[in-house]
């Protein structure tokens, strides 16, 4: 990842840990586990998309700091919900215990609810006195919309509904757009409202680059469920397999996986061309989902 962008990381970690509650706040353990769950690392790939959007349109970083925090805590939430028993009964998280295995369940579910919450409340706050209320209420329903059932939610039912069935080409990718994309989606569009964008057309480019650079992350985490080591990838290895998912290997086989992976990224360039060298940022990113090692 080129040093700018490490930089921004750095940029959406402080920002994050300033958002978060502090960690000897009362009630305690609540706001330990919300921090556990947000700043234990990650690839801070959604705030990034929302950083090089906004710098594509030109927009401040100070302004793009609220929609950036709060579409990873949406991340983080739905990870903290994902790991559970009932859902991906997963142990390991970023090379760490899953917090329901560090905090207990029932603290992990109120974490990941209190999370869900903090973003919201982090994105409606005026960022200056005289902030455009109907940006900020267009990202609102950005952010909602990519949350619930057409969105993670609805990709989480089709995920748990679709373990031991074999599942379409097309179908695998309306669920993984529902599940993975739509958040990233959500990510590149909250950084172009947040920068004051209105033309549909290149509202619809974004969009176009979020859904493939979605599909794209998603390929290469299936593949990385074949390939990758566990102490690497931050995750337990071989999970999806294990639990009889549909993955792209699974369906299309992974040389053939490999060829969408390399057409997506192509997908996603061609989209953002005409914005021009202020786009190079997405182009980074866009390469790294589908190149990264873990």
């Amino acid at each position: 990842m080129p040093a700018p962008l490490k930089v921004l990381a750095g940029r959406a970690d402080d920002a994050l840990a300033r958002a978060l509650p502090a960690a000897d706040l009362a009630p305690v353990e609540l706001h330990r586990a919300m921090r556990y769950a947000v700043l234990g690392g990650g690839k801070r790939l959604r705030p990034l998309l929302v950083y090089a959007a906004g710098h594509a349109l030109g927009c401040d970083d100070g302004i793009l700091d609220a929609p950036a925090c709060a579409v990873e805590i949406i991340h983080a939430y739905s990870l903290v919900h994902d790991d559970l028993p009932a859902m991906d009964d997963d142990d390991l998280r970023r090379g760490r215990p899953t917090c329901h295995i560090a905090f207990g369940e029932a603290m992990a579910i109120l974490a990941g609810d209190a999370l869900q919450a903090l973003a919201f409340e982090i994105l409606s706050t005026p960022y200056t006195a005289d902030d455009d209320a109907s940006a900020r209420i267009a990202m609102l329903r950005t952010l909602g919309a990519a949350c619930g059932a057409e969105g993670m939610a609805g990709g989480q039912a089709f995920d748990l509904s679709a373990v031991g069935t074999t599942l379409s080409l097309e179908e695998l990718e309306r669920m993984h757009a529902y599940k993975t994309g739509a958040l990233i989606r959500a990510s590149v569009r909250l950084g172009a409202l947040a920068a004051g964008c209105r033309d549909d057309t290149v509202l619809d480019r974004l969009d176009r680059y979020g859904h493939a650079v979605g599909l794209a992350f998603q390929v290469r985490d299936d593949i990385l469920d074949i390939e990758g080591e566990s102490a690497i990838i931050g995750k337990t290895a071989g999970k999806d397999a294990a639990a009889d998912k549909p993955t792209f290997p699974s369906i299309i086989g992974l040389d053939a996986s490999r060829t969408r992976l390399f057409a997506l990224v192509d997908d996603a360039l061609e989209a953002i061309a005409p914005l021009g060298p202020g786009s190079e940022w997405l182009a980074e990113l866009a390469r790294y989902s589908a190149y990264r090692g873990h």
